[in-house]
């Protein structure tokens, strides 16, 4: 969203510029496949990736094309635009850098795994996962590989980065921790692949069994108490209940 306007790709193969005062379509552009892709808006400009393979560049006042790249998988990543750059993750298993106003390649880094992570850019170091299980951190300019840490199943959430720490879910139902300039593990926790959120120094996650919350930092990282069973638990019966606020009828749908 920018500007009053709401910004949205499709499985119908089309991005949407919509109202966000009543909805109105403003514009849509449509591209040669589904839309799995997240947009980048910025300095006038909708960055998104599509199933066809590429990297489309719109106007976000009128969706005309600026530039489209082809990459050579599906573009299921959300790009990330820093300093004139167009940072994405592709199905044919690289890294790209692109030219914002122009696409022109800047570099390509290949991973041995599809690369669906979006990355995260900050202070010149692109951080992005792969499925081939690595987390990797390239320098923004170059492309050259700073570290990679390996985890222990493929990685499609995108990482956040705060306060020199790197945080990131895999598939192996762990969410981990990394120096964010070497690479080195902070501290691990087995909760699910889910992508984690930080705010205010605590690190937010979801999973199938609740949200949980961490220390930033392994040094003032709480210690949490195991899960408890399912069976268990009972409900408080001494709390009292409050009224609902609202009652909708049930429909057909």
């Amino acid at each position: 969203m920018a500007q009053g306007v709401v910004y949205v790709g499709s499985f119908d193969g089309n991005v949407y510029a919509l109202s966000t005062n009543n909805g109105v379509l403003l514009w849509k552009y449509t591209t040669g496949a589904l839309v799995e892709s997240s947009p980048a808006v910025a300095n006038g400009v909708v960055y998104i990736g599509s199933d066809d393979s590429k990297v489309y560049a719109l106007n976000a006042g009128t969706g005309a094309l600026r530039w489209k790249y082809p990459t050579g998988g599906a573009v299921y990543s959300s790009p990330a635009v820093a300093n004139g750059v167009v940072y994405v993750g592709s199905g044919d298993r690289n890294v790209y850098a692109l030219n914002a106003g122009t696409g022109a390649l800047r570099w390509k880094y290949p991973t041995d795994g599809r690369v669906f992570s979006s990355p995260a850019v900050t202070h010149g170091v692109v951080y992005v996962g792969s499925e081939d299980g690595n987390v990797y951190a390239l320098n923004a300019d170059t492309g050259a590989l700073l570290w990679k840490y390996t985890t222990d199943a493929l990685l499609e959430a995108p990482p956040a980065v705060a306060n020199g720490v790197v945080c990131i879910g895999s598939f192996d139902g762990t969410v981990y921790a990394l120096n964010a300039s070497t690479g080195a593990l902070l501290w691990e926790y087995q909760t699910g692949g889910s992508s984690p959120a930080v705010a205010n120094g605590v690190v937010y996650v979801g999973w199938e069994d609740g949200v949980y919350a961490f220390g930033l930092t392994s040094s003032d990282a709480p210690a949490l108490p195991e899960r408890p069973d399912p069976q268990t638990l009972s409900p408080d019966l001494s709390l009292p209940v409050s009224r609902p606020s609202a009652i909708l009828p049930a429909t057909d749908d």
